[in-house]
């Protein structure tokens, strides 16, 4: 019996942008998630609706509106083209900005919220016992964010994980470079290679069912945190 022959590097590539995305996630996330649970700005209504709106946004609309930024003529993508001489489109790192943009309020929110349960009174504790603002936060909100901080890590990977239209629009279909795991299934399927489409789809589906099982396993067994 001959076994379906998998391509590795659709995954390999799909890895490498999930892991890159949600570490530079976690990064912009955290003073952005921080701000909107705390500021009392009139603006913060308007910076929610942007974050979220890749929620309700058809993602090849959000696809073809990257694809015009980081192009050769676009307002990111020509300055980078001109000092670098490559294309941000139909790149590697062209999938990672526009990930990073469409995954945003997966990450965002989860923070959000735990960062409103978390209140100022431990920040500004901490600091009336002559703890730096930076330290009390690393060192006081970050713990009773933990499970924020969870929920975000494990939703941020697994939806760019299975992203499609997004990373088709702006990265294409070029093998070995911007091939991910959707990608190939939609064309294992178009060339009617249903078991090799079938072993994908179904690693995609168990993969992402463990996760989501195991950040709730964890997240029931973490104490809550009260303040």
């Amino acid at each position: 019996m001959n076994f379906p022959v998998i391509d590795p590097q659709p995954i390999w590539i799909s890895l490498q942008l999930a892991g890159v995305t949600v570490l530079i996630l976690l990064t912009l996330a955290t003073p952005l998630a921080w701000w909107l649970a705390h500021t009392r700005c009139r603006f913060r209504v308007v910076v929610e609706a942007v974050v979220a709106l890749p929620l309700v946004l058809p993602p090849t609309v959000l696809g073809f509106y990257m694809l015009l930024l980081l192009g050769p003529h676009g307002w990111v993508g020509g300055p980078v083209q001109t000092l670098t001489g490559s294309s941000l489109a139909f790149s590697f790192t062209g999938l990672v900005f526009a990930s990073t943009l469409y995954s945003m309020p997966f990450v965002v929110q989860p923070l959000h919220g735990a960062f409103e349960s978390a209140g100022k009174i431990p920040m500004e504790t901490a600091q009336s016992l002559g703890a730096s603002r930076l330290d009390a936060f690393f060192s006081v909100i970050s713990p009773l964010a933990r499970r924020g901080y969870l929920t975000a890590t494990v939703l941020g990977f697994a939806h760019t994980l299975g992203e499609f239209g997004v990373v088709l629009m702006v990265g294409g279909n070029i093998p070995g470079k911007t091939k991910v795991i959707s990608i190939e299934i939609y064309d294992r399927v178009e060339v009617l290679e249903y078991a090799q489409a079938h072993i994908l789809s179904a690693g995609l589906l168990l993969f992402s069912f463990l996760i989501l099982v195991t950040v709730y396993s964890i997240n029931r067994r973490l104490p809550v945190q009260m303040v």
